[in-house]
């Protein structure tokens, strides 16, 4: 009789290990998702962001999503979300962009000092942007370029680890 239970023993050990690696197997695929970092920006009449700092990791893929709540026109108040390089002057930048309309705000001539931007939205606008965060650890701020936003408060930092 105990050779009897033996089997079933046996059978039940395999088929608990066999599960076992099927868990393990998984854990890289749940890995990969969170390799990826998203961060959903609003911004409104009072010239504000919901997010004025976030974490990413160094070489993260980042995904940027901007939504205007605001109700006032385009033309009086539009917003969007630059990112720039390590070190560029945020207010320096906003100040060469307030002669840029015709360029959404972004200067033409410091162009290479953006890692990457949204666009220009007007009232129930959304934009969506995905980029590499870039690998150098450090601080990179991010403004919203329409004419005295910047002043207003609508800036931010990105922290890359």
């Amino acid at each position: 009789m105990k050779k009897h239970l033996l089997l079933p023993v046996l059978a039940g050990s395999l088929l608990l290990a066999g599960c076992g690696q099927k868990d393990q197997a998984a854990a890289p695929a749940a890995a990969a998702e969170s390799a990826s970092a998203s961060f959903e920006f609003t911004a409104n009449d009072t010239m504000k962001y919901n997010l004025t700092r976030i974490e990413v990791k160094a070489g993260q893929d980042v995904k940027v999503s901007l939504t205007n709540t605001g109700s006032m026109p385009k033309a009086a108040m539009a917003h969007n979300w630059v990112l720039l390089k390590k070190g560029v002057d945020g207010k320096a930048f906003v100040d060469a962009a307030v002669t840029a309309m015709a360029t959404d705000y972004i200067p033409a001539a410091l162009a290479d000092q953006v890692i990457a931007h949204t666009k220009l939205l007007g009232a129930k606008q959304s934009d969506e942007i995905t980029f590499k965060a870039p690998t150098e650890p450090g601080e990179y701020t991010f403004v919203c370029t329409f004419p005295a936003h910047y002043l207003s408060g609508m800036h931010g930092v990105l922290v890359v680890k």
